[in-house]
């Protein structure tokens, strides 16, 4: 046989059941990760590799595209600035 599930009245507030007021402030743990949206120029064959890879891991492509940067500057990796021929 099921248990009944109890019920409350149509009145009852969140408040009946909480006091938010007696609540303790406490700083955001999650402050520190939160991502900032930014626009970026990126070439398209970069963007479509991006794209296709994301594609492959099915993941979405900006999620993949920050893991990679997240990537390079925990190992402190500098771009290539001399372009070979």
């Amino acid at each position: 046989m099921a248990k009944k599930r109890k019920t409350t009245k149509d009145t009852d507030t969140m408040k009946d059941h909480y006091d938010l007021a007696k609540m303790k402030w406490r700083r955001n743990p999650y402050y520190g990760k939160i991502k900032h949206p930014i626009t970026i120029r990126i070439e398209d064959g970069s963007l479509v590799y991006f794209k296709t890879l994301a594609e492959e891991y099915e993941m979405p492509y900006q999620s993949l595209i920050n893991m990679y940067l997240r990537d390079c500057a925990q190992k402190r990796k500098k771009p290539r600035t001399k372009w070979e021929p």
